[in-house]
């Protein structure tokens, strides 16, 4: 048949005498260094190894090397230790050393199925508190790959009329927008407007992930070298988005989309995008911060030669300061964050009567598109978009943005806008099941464990109706094993292990990292346990 590869064998075979099977498959592609002819290499790597048993004993050791990295013990629960197991697998056969100088990103949906063809999105956010600590030379990998698109990132910003650097919403090979304008609704049958490139949160996550990054590694090398310059671009271009409001005495973002892909226009509206979605103008105002005082941490040549290289004025630093103390954030009359400015006109939606007529209301948008309705109209979310706000800050770090911006923030605020949300959100994401889990953890631990078990569960029992064999959802893998990383459930009589020991990649200073940096109630240096 044409494209396509088999081979077949035929032996006898005799009941009660075992038949041994040996193959052996050698990869490479153009990427790798120092390959000039990949079939070359391959024949000749695979006839360098004609002894099975030697390349299997090379295999199993490369692989117990990663498990000693990488794996996550736990003890209580053979069920979540297998599927966290499973998650690691996932994750490690997409994203592990050989990937590392591949020019390779994290595809959302891996390497097993058709789904969103092989593109780059926000998901990567959820592995990269994992890898940083585990991996980090993987994690440095899949930054590289958003910094070798750059300059389509800056051409996309221009073509738009903005600045700096504008990261499309579904990356592929070359870095433009690969994003979808139409999709099917499987429903109704009609093909239906796709309006998610304008989710140009997907910056502030490129930003966030390489802060994090430094955070973790204190790798200097390449922040000065390449991490700097997309934060700085990244800056210049939500600089170029926003207006200030005299009115208000205060900048705003229009026309973007939030997490939540049910509300991509006003009701009604023609033109898609919405006005100050609150979790986009607060990670603005985050980096904004970080971005005015990013020169300060460089070398003072690179400092100068980053400024000289993006032509960075004094007033330009000054501008993104400014835009971190004066971020319009939109608040409900009962002083919930109101999910984008307009939230509180829409109307409330019967979900009993939902939950009642259909058997699963997680898309609720194409149920109601179905129906002749539109989810623009009602105060539903698709996932965590407000929420994920909680999800990404610790309360201490939201308490400094907003008194920053001048805003309240109480000590039950956290509580009071994850109540609220997650009455009015469908989970139709897996990745809200990851999120609300790990903001519930130090508010509802029970809940957070269901939501937690329901992540966890998700691709094995294909909860979605035959969206795994599309391909599993690799951020959503990823994101419970930074679950277990960062929060324990003492009262479960669930024990997390971190299994990095000195001499490994990670190390055990990594693995303390990761337990300082989540809720964990204590750390063992001589036993690397959390």
């Amino acid at each position: 048949m044409e494209d396509y590869i088999q081979q077949v064998l035929a032996f006898d075979v005799r009941q009660g005498e075992a038949t041994r099977v040996e193959k052996l498959i050698t990869f490479y592609t153009s990427r790798d260094p120092a390959v000039s002819d990949t079939l070359v290499k391959a024949a000749r790597s695979a006839a360098r190894h004609s002894d099975f048993s030697a390349a299997f004993d090379r295999h199993s050791a490369a692989w117990d090397e990663l498990w000693r990295t990488c794996d996550g013990r736990v003890s209580g629960n053979e069920q979540v230790q297998l599927l966290l197991r499973l998650h690691t697998a996932h994750l490690l056969q997409v994203c592990s050393p050989h990937t590392a100088d591949l020019d390779a990103g994290m595809p959302a949906r891996g390497l097993n199925g058709e789904a969103y063809r092989g593109h780059v999105f926000w998901d990567e956010m959820y592995a990269f508190p994992f890898l940083n600590v585990r991996l980090p030379e993987v994690a440095r990998g899949l930054l590289m790959y958003r910094y070798r698109r750059i300059g389509e990132a800056r051409a996309a910003a221009r073509e738009a009329g903005f600045r700096g650097a504008m990261f499309p919403w579904q990356s592929g090979s070359e870095g433009t927008e690969e994003s979808q304008r139409v999709h099917l609704n499987p429903l109704s049958g009609r093909w239906e407007p796709d309006l998610s490139h304008n989710q140009r949160h997907v910056n502030a996550a490129i930003f966030f992930n390489i802060w994090n990054h430094f955070q973790a590694t204190r790798d200097y090398a390449f922040l000065e070298s390449y991490g700097a310059e997309m934060m700085l671009d990244i800056a210049r271009f939500w600089a170029s988005v926003a207006h200030f409001n005299p009115a208000r005495e205060r900048y705003e973002i229009h026309g973007v989309m939030g997490p939540d892909e049910f509300h991509e226009k006003y009701p009604g509206a023609q033109q898609g995008g919405l006005a100050n979605n609150a979790y986009t103008n607060v990670m603005v105002a985050w980096l904004c911060d970080i971005a005015a005082k990013l020169p300060a941490l460089l070398s003072a040549s690179s400092a100068e030669g980053l400024r000289a290289r993006l032509s960075i004025s004094g007033d330009e630093l000054a501008l993104w300061q400014d835009m971190s103390r004066r971020m319009f954030v939109p608040f409900n009359e009962d002083g919930i964050i109101s999910q984008f400015e307009g939230w509180s006109d829409l109307e409330e939606l019967d979900w009993d009567a939902y939950r009642a007529k259909y058997e699963n209301i997680q898309r609720l948008d194409r149920i109601l598109r179905a129906e002749g309705d539109d989810p623009d109209r009602y105060k539903i979310a698709k996932q965590a978009d407000t929420v994920m706000l909680f999800f990404l800050f610790s309360d201490e770090e939201l308490r400094e943005i907003f008194e920053r911006l001048r805003y309240d923030y109480r000590p039950d605020t956290a509580a009071r806008n994850v109540a609220y949300y997650d009455q009015r959100t469908s989970h139709g994401s897996t990745l809200s099941f990851v999120t609300y889990a790990g903001v519930l953890a130090a508010i509802d631990p029970e809940s957070s464990w269901d939501r937690f078990l329901f992540a966890l569960r998700s691709d094995v029992d294909d909860i979605q109706g035959g969206t795994t064999k599309e391909g599993i959802h690799l951020g959503v893998m990823a994101g419970t094993l930074d679950l277990v990383q960062r929060t324990t459930r003492a009262s479960r009589s669930v024990t997390v292990s971190c299994t990095s020991t000195p001499g490994s990649r990670a190390g055990s200073g990594a693995c303390h990292s990761a337990c300082s940096s989540g809720r964990h109630r204590s750390w063992s240096r001589s036993t690397a346990t959390c």
